[in-house]
């Protein structure tokens, strides 16, 4: 039997799904729900983005439950505003608590943030993306990255693992955990899309696009981002993903399926 990819606990107040693969390291990496926050309406409960329309107020008390849920306080997480682009961001100590009670403060057009110093909180937010975390246990590493089909085919979660690397991290030794994001049967897209991964994934295109019967194709998310990370140096064994499908009446917020709606996050902190 093939080993578990995640699993679902509670952290406090808070029901997380964790991933395995990362346990008995010194690291914590948790992806949130759409449960046990404050926020009401389309946002209910657990919203955790500013952007979205929902009350600043609800979302701060959402994003410390949150923190939380890491053993820590909100003013050391750190957060950015993404673009579904490729940037990668090394954060560290100094920079806990950027974007954490507003966008003003937040890393600008980052997708994906880098650290290698313990008890500091990485935030990357998601409502069909998948959220992505990366771990080196030799060097005690990890990364935090958001990657939909824009992410994908301009491949941040390789961006992010050339990071690592650049620090003196072995590839073969990076672990990598993929969130939940929409499944491939209901993310349909347009020839726009399908031109963009067949010009990143060339003869391994087949592995995450789909025609449908129509002019359209289906989109894997999580096949499109395992085939970055492995295209960059991971070993396939090191990948795990979580394939646990946003929308369609789950606890978890998706923007295709209904707007205006909420974010939930993949959170990460070195120990």
């Amino acid at each position: 039997m093939a080993p578990a990819t995640h699993a679902f606990e509670r952290r406090g107040a808070l029901p997380v799904l964790t991933f395995p693969l990362l346990g008995g390291f010194p690291v914590d990496v948790v992806v949130t729900t759409r449960a046990g926050g404050v926020s009401r309406g389309p946002y209910a409960e657990l919203n955790l983005g500013l952007h979205v329309g929902d009350d600043p107020a609800a979302v701060i008390a959402n994003r410390a439950r949150g923190a939380a849920a890491l053993g820590l306080c909100l003013d050391e997480m750190i957060f950015a505003n993404q673009v579904h682009g490729s940037v990668v961001a090394e954060v560290g100590r100094s920079d806990r608590g950027r974007g954490a009670r507003g966008m003003g403060d937040a890393l600008d057009g980052v997708d994906a943030l880098v650290t290698r110093d313990p008890g500091v909180g990485l935030a990357v937010l998601v409502a069909d993306c998948a959220p992505i975390a990366l771990y080196d246990p030799v060097g005690h590493a990890l990364a935090a990255v958001h990657s939909g089909w824009r992410g994908a085919v301009g491949k941040v979660a390789a961006a992010a693992v050339d990071a690592l690397a650049a620090g003196g991290v072995r590839r073969e030794d990076i672990l990598a955990v993929i969130g939940p994001a929409v499944p491939e049967d209901r993310y349909q897209v347009g020839a726009d899309v399908a031109a963009a991964a067949a010009a990143a994934f060339g003869p391994d295109t087949a592995r995450v696009l789909r025609p449908d019967g129509s002019d359209r194709w289906r989109f894997d998310v999580w096949a499109a981002n395992e085939q970055v990370l492995t295209g960059a140096g991971l070993v396939r064994g090191h990948v795990a993903i979580a394939r646990v499908g946003t929308g369609g009446g789950t606890e978890l917020f998706s923007d295709r399926a209904e707007r205006p709606c909420g974010r939930f996050g993949l959170l990460g902190v070195l120990r």
